[in-house]
């Protein structure tokens, strides 16, 4: 079976792709999940509501070295700094894929780490070690149109915050203002224009 390279596509510019000289010998990917702690009297642990999801964060060491062909790597590393800069056509930096086999992460660089160990007789660089970390990018649209969206088919906790409604709340949580009802009704709410913020509502679920 014939060497598959990892590549790093850019998505945002046809023919600006690189081509690793050597495959990573590991790569690592890393997810947080932001949790909003409730504090409670009496509780060892205070009660935590989940508040979002933060983006994926991809890591990886690429290794480049021209030694043998006696040429600047700069070539590859130039390459690879550019994806780190404002295009001045997006006036952003671009998005690029992480590629190898069957794994594909799509991103935007986050930190970029260019070491330069090895040189010519005439100071030329021609080794480097690069530290990258890619940060999970996607569009609203993306995410609308695989992210499909439906009412709660269990019962969950919510925390109400300044400014927030009921029917504010059953927009987020339903899709439809109008089941501000179902949550009054489940928490013995009889005014829904007085519900303070700290109250923790329950959010029934749609069967």
């Amino acid at each position: 079976m014939a060497l598959v390279k990892a590549k790093i596509l850019n998505l945002d510019k046809k023919d600006d792709d690189l081509t690793v000289l050597f495959n990573p010998k590991e790569f690592s990917i890393q997810k947080t999940v932001q949790w909003e702690p409730h504090k409670a009297p009496g509780l060892n642990v205070p009660e935590h509501e989940f508040t979002s999801g933060n983006p994926r964060i991809l890591n990886v060491e690429l290794f480049f070295d021209t030694y043998e062909e006696k040429k600047s790597v700069h070539e590859y590393t130039d390459k690879l700094h550019n994806y780190a800069l404002i295009d001045v056509e997006k006036h952003q930096p671009p998005v690029v894929m992480f590629q190898w086999g069957k794994i594909s992460f799509t991103g935007v660089i986050e930190t970029l780490n260019l070491r330069f160990t090895m040189f010519l007789s005439d100071g030329t660089a021609c080794r480097a070690v690069a530290s990258l970390s890619i940060k999970e990018w996607k569009t609203a649209k993306d995410q609308a149109a695989t992210e499909e969206k439906h009412s709660p088919d269990h019962s969950k906790r919510r925390t109400v915050k300044t400014g927030e409604t009921l029917a504010l709340i059953a927009h987020e949580e339903y899709d439809d203002a109008g089941e501000w009802r179902r949550i009054a009704d489940a928490n013995g709410i009889t005014d829904p224009k007085d519900v303070k913020p700290g109250t923790v509502l329950t959010l029934p679920p749609i069967l």
